[in-house]
């Protein structure tokens, strides 16, 4: 396989000093330290080594170390990759579509002081509107199987707000 002509590290390397510099007021150093990782990731800086055949003994050329951050593409691509695969193998041979119940930003202050109550209200309700508007007989007219997850993105900040559901159409 041709490796691609330029990689995010490549970016970094050319303009993450001024990305980091232009943001100073909200990057942290957890941000820097995924990009230091990703612009060193398989380069001389992170140390490498040889590869070597136990039947021929033939070499090939340095492999450069790699930084195993879980945010650099270039080491985790295999493992999210398996990943996929692992998933697909458990679905069933059907279409899905993707709705997503999302709570107002407004009641976040709510939501933080109940989550179990909130959470608990979002799940149900939002499984029994599906079920209902696909018993309709003007909408499906059927009995529909989904799975619900609770999306936990900006969870720090505003708890989470979005309830995806995965429906079998």
């Amino acid at each position: 396989m041709t490796p691609p002509a330029l990689e995010i590290a490549d970016l970094i390397r050319t303009a993450g000093a001024a990305f980091v510099e232009r943001n100073r007021q909200w990057i942290r150093w957890k941000h820097v330290k995924v990009l230091l990782a990703i612009a060193r990731c398989r380069t001389a800086a992170l140390g490498g080594h040889f590869d070597e055949c136990t039947r021929c003994a033939h070499r090939a050329p340095i492999s450069y170390n790699s930084c195993r951050d879980r945010h650099c593409p270039k080491c985790q691509t295999a493992a999210r990759e398996r990943w996929i695969a692992a998933r697909r193998r458990e679905l069933l041979p059907t279409r899905y579509l993707h709705v997503v119940f999302t709570l107002p930003r407004y009641l976040a202050p709510v939501v933080l002081q109940n989550k179990k109550v909130i959470y608990d209200l979002l799940f149900r309700a939002s499984a029994e509107t599906l079920l209902e508007v696909a018993r309709d007989p003007r909408h499906l007219g059927a009995e529909i199987g989904f799975f619900s997850v609770l999306h936990t993105c900006l969870l720090r900040a505003y708890g989470p707000r979005n309830l995806m559901k995965m429906v079998s159409s």
